[in-house]
């Protein structure tokens, strides 16, 4: 499959592109059939010498079947010699299917942790309410046990000084 795309040249960090039809399968720098334009992004966006185009030879291209990249559609599309739509693409934002399962764990441990948590609570307020019952009972249980207890020590009293006496 033929395309017409963007080949690098230039310094490093000094970008500038050919425009040139390729085969697919060779290489972005590599050889080529055609040489059909230039493209420094160097310069400013309104410049004329920005993108130069071969228009004759790219229409006679894009008869036999030659197929433009999106950057080079672009350019094409500004020259008027085919149409440009932008892509649309919903699922490029979404997680790959390990990362849906990954998430998809964490959140069942944070629901597990949750309810650990609420188990952990309810068994807390359960010995509290437990602990809140037998002081109340314990609280009622001295009060009636406190009575006998001080007729005990009364009971011992007269005997004690008796035997402190005798």
């Amino acid at each position: 499959m033929l395309k017409i795309r963007l080949a690098r040249g230039g310094a490093k960090k000094r970008p500038y592109y050919s425009i040139v039809v390729a085969d697919s399968h060779s290489p972005r720098d590599g050889r080529f059939i055609e040489k059909v334009g230039t493209y420094n992004p160097l310069l400013k966006k309104d410049d004329a010498n920005r993108v130069t185009l071969k228009v004759e030879s790219i229409q006679e291209w894009l008869k036999k079947g030659a197929q433009p990249t999106d950057r080079v559609a672009r350019f094409l599309a500004a020259q008027g010699l085919t149409t440009w739509a932008h892509g649309n693409n919903p699922q490029k934002g979404a997680p790959g299917k390990k990362a849906q399962e990954r998430s998809a764990e964490r959140a069942q441990r944070e629901e597990d942790r949750k309810q650990a948590e609420a188990d952990a609570k309810a068994a807390a307020e359960a010995e509290k309410a437990a602990a809140a019952e037998a002081a109340a009972a314990a609280a009622a249980a001295p009060a009636v046990e406190e009575a006998p207890a001080e007729e005990a020590p009364a009971a011992e009293a007269p005997a004690a000084e008796e035997t402190t006496e005798g």
